[in-house]
């Protein structure tokens, strides 16, 4: 760790002098995990692919549900998932988890550290440090209630001098929360909800008791570490309160904290924002995030498949470029929360943003809205499982065709450079979940059942079902990719214009002579191309192809390149 590096991040958040009795306490916690946090490699390959879960998303009566997960991912997912990312398993009291209780603790109702360290011995793992907020039912918040000096300062009360006519709403809910303390009536900052209440970083010992918890993680197995909402981080008067310097700065003295006690941790950052906003938390390449969410992907895509037309998706993939080999996309296309419509801004058209809307109410589901400073309310994400977006759930279009469908939507996230992250949901061609939206009133419920593993096992072993034909078709994909260092994550990619319903990437390693040829098709047409090169095999259907190559509707295509002789 560069004493210097560290003393500057702290001086500039809290001035010179708190600053060296920080970094005194600092070093004490460092000392503290020094020999708790074991000592591992951990760079990433073509053989990484994350799955995104629940600790309960797959269950069984009278067995821990995290003891279930780990059941089906050794059973079914060995060797083809090598990390998982595990949504926050922590006690809650409300957002399936993301208002948490106490960082340091397993809910009992899905197992114990245990478990967590049973699913660690054969996969990686990602925690969620869901640090930009803390339960209202947590100690620290009910300490402040009781009026615990300790905790006085922990949460944001801004006065009446405090402008936050400019703070950025990813909600369309009240900024502030009154609530009766031993020091009388506070409003107290909520960003996300009354239950979620935001910690205040402008005190340095809520800053040292999150990196304790960080450091705790990574003691228990964490390999990865997602930063929840980590955008919000930071409040200043009179600005926006999301992507602060202080919030980079925070971001920053992480990595550096990790280089020096735990050098194998990757941390990403989860910011659904508009697309150069997100990339912002790459910093230089090699002083703050290694990967971000590639927001932008899940409406783009969306948009290609039910447009048939690739030109949006191709002209923007041109861009991504990370700042240096240790930086990564995180390509995902659905996730526990909805789909941000955000980060498409710019990207695609105010029209082309509606069109996806009216997909989303056309096929059953929802929309998600926040708060405009001027008072307007803007959609900020579809809620809706990705299934059932591409392909409406009450036509009758043959379900081989809206598994197709499907498959190439996630075949472009799965051939696009990076890390790419499934959702159980897409894993398992999951459709809307009604009845959890009737249940709890939340429009994200409808992309978040619990599932039966009895139930489960004999839906995917139907071969008739949905089920059946997406996570078979799925592990087909994976069991051939993570073969080919083609995709490798530090390797090559060239977005090819070649047809409007084609997306075209051309993958390979600078020190090999051959590349791999992606083609997927968006359409429900069969299309013809010239062969563009020596692309004579496609390692997923077996097929050989001569002077033309011919797609079949939604088909996706991984050509081996032959050199010269």
């Amino acid at each position: 760790m560069d004493d210097y590096s560290i003393m500057e991040k702290l001086e500039f958040l809290y001035g010179g002098k708190t600053a060296k009795v920080v970094y005194k306490k600092l070093n004490t916690i460092l000392d503290y995990y020094k020999n708790k946090i074991p000592s591992t490699n951990f760079e990433f390959t073509e053989k990484d692919t994350v799955l995104i879960t629940y600790g309960d998303s797959i269950k069984k009566e009278g067995e821990n549900p995290l003891k279930t997960l780990y059941k089906f991912l050794h059973n079914h997912l060995k060797g083809l998932i090598s990390i998982v990312h595990i949504l926050p398993f922590y006690p809650f009291s409300s957002d399936d988890g993301f208002s948490v209780i106490d960082y340091k603790k397993v809910n009992p109702e899905l197992g114990s550290w245990d478990n967590i360290r049973e699913i660690a011995g054969e996969f990686r793992i990602m925690f969620d440090a869901v640090i930009n907020h803390i339960s209202a039912k947590s100690r620290e918040f009910q300490g402040f209630l009781n009026g615990d000096n300790k905790y006085r300062d922990y949460f944001i009360t801004p006065g009446p001098e405090f402008d936050t006519s400019r703070v950025f709403r990813p909600r369309a809910l009240p900024l502030l929360t009154e609530f009766k303390t031993k020091w009388g009536i506070k409003k107290v900052w909520t960003t996300f909800s009354t239950d979620q209440i935001d910690l205040n970083y402008k005190n340095p010992e809520v800053l040292l008791f999150i990196i304790d918890v960080l450091l705790f993680y990574v003691s228990m197995g964490a390999s990865m570490i997602r930063l929840d909402a980590i955008a919000f981080l930071w409040k200043e008067s009179g600005t926006t309160c999301i992507h602060l310097p202080q919030t980079h700065t925070v971001v920053k003295l992480f990595r550096e904290i990790f280089n020096k006690v735990a050098p194998h941790v990757k941390i990403i950052t989860e910011t659904n924002v508009p697309h150069k906003e997100n990339i912002s938390y790459f910093g230089d390449g090699y002083n703050e995030a290694h990967l971000v969410y590639n927001f932008a992907l899940p409406p783009l895509i969306a948009h290609s498949i039910l447009t048939e037309n690739t030109n949006k998706l191709s002209e923007w993939a041109k861009t991504l470029e990370t700042p240096s080999d240790e930086t990564f996309f995180y390509n995902f296309t659905a996730s526990h929360d909805g789909i941000g419509v955000l980060p498409a801004k710019g990207i695609l058209s105010d029209e082309e943003i509606q069109f996806l809307i009216d997909k989303t109410f056309a096929h059953g589901g929802d929309v998600g809205y926040r708060d405009n400073p001027d008072g307007t309310k803007s959609p900020y994400e579809l809620n809706i499982t990705y299934f059932d977006l591409l392909s409406n759930p009450r036509s009758n279009e043959d379900i081989n065709v809206k598994v197709k469908r499907f498959l190439a939507s996630q075949a472009i996230m799965l051939s696009l450079k990076g890390i790419p992250a499934i959702y159980y949901h897409s894993l398992l061609g999951s459709q809307n979940y009604y009845e959890g939206v009737k249940l709890t009133g939340v429009k994200r419920a409808i992309n978040r059942e619990k599932l039966s593993i009895e139930k489960l096992l004999k839906e995917i072993n139907t071969v008739s079902s949905i089920r059946n034909k997406v996570f078979f078709g799925f592990l087909k994909m994976l069991r051939i990719r993570k073969e080919l260092n083609y995709f490798n994550p530090k390797g090559n990619q060239r977005i090819l214009d070649i047809h409007p319903s084609i997306f075209a990437i051309e993958r390979g390693l600078e020190e090999k002579k051959q590349n791999l040829l992606i083609l997927i098709n968006t359409s429900k047409r069969e299309i013809t191309l010239k062969n563009p090169g020596r692309y004579q095999y496609d390692l997923l259907s077996g097929k050989k192809f001569g002077d033309e190559i011919k797609i079949t509707p939604f088909e996706t295509l991984w050509l081996q390149q032959y050199p010269q002789n």
